[in-house]
């Protein structure tokens, strides 16, 4: 049951990129043109997500299991450490100049975007390399 509830909520995920544009890379640089032609219609599909997520948030903060009957695990560390801004801005770079971002990129890559496919492999690179980087970390 679990299994099935995740693939509906990655395909209304994925459904909601689409029809919110999310999923269209020259959408999103639109969005981030401030000083060009700046596209504000992004905000408020940002602004959509936030208040749904907030309260989704403070629902599950008060549960101990979810509604399928698993554990509920949130993040408890508050932490703004390196790696937390030097991760935000190498996904803020990459959004910032490919127009995409993970959840997107894998959207577009399912729509055939020739674009997506090279974001997509580097993204897989990006997640090699850091693995890499962490393993050596943890052995020193």
């Amino acid at each position: 049951m679990i299994a099935l509830a995740s693939l509906l909520s990655g395909l209304v995920f994925g459904l909601g990129l689409i029809v919110s544009g999310m999923a269209n890379p020259a959408k999103v640089l639109g969005f981030l043109d401030l000083a060009g032609h700046w596209d504000p219609s992004l905000a408020f599909v940002m602004a959509g997500a936030i208040a749904v997520g907030s309260v989704a948030f403070l629902a599950a903060r008060r549960r101990s299991m979810s509604l399928l009957g698993a554990a509920m695990r949130l993040p408890s560390s508050r932490e703004i450490d390196r790696r937390l801004v030097v991760g935000s801005v190498v996904v803020g770079v990459g959004w910032g100049i490919a127009g995409l971002c993970p959840g997107p990129g894998l959207v577009a890559l399912g729509m055939g975007e020739a674009k997506a496919l090279v974001f997509v492999l580097a993204m897989l690179a990006g997640m090699g390399i850091f693995e890499l980087v962490e393993r050596r970390g943890r052995q020193s």
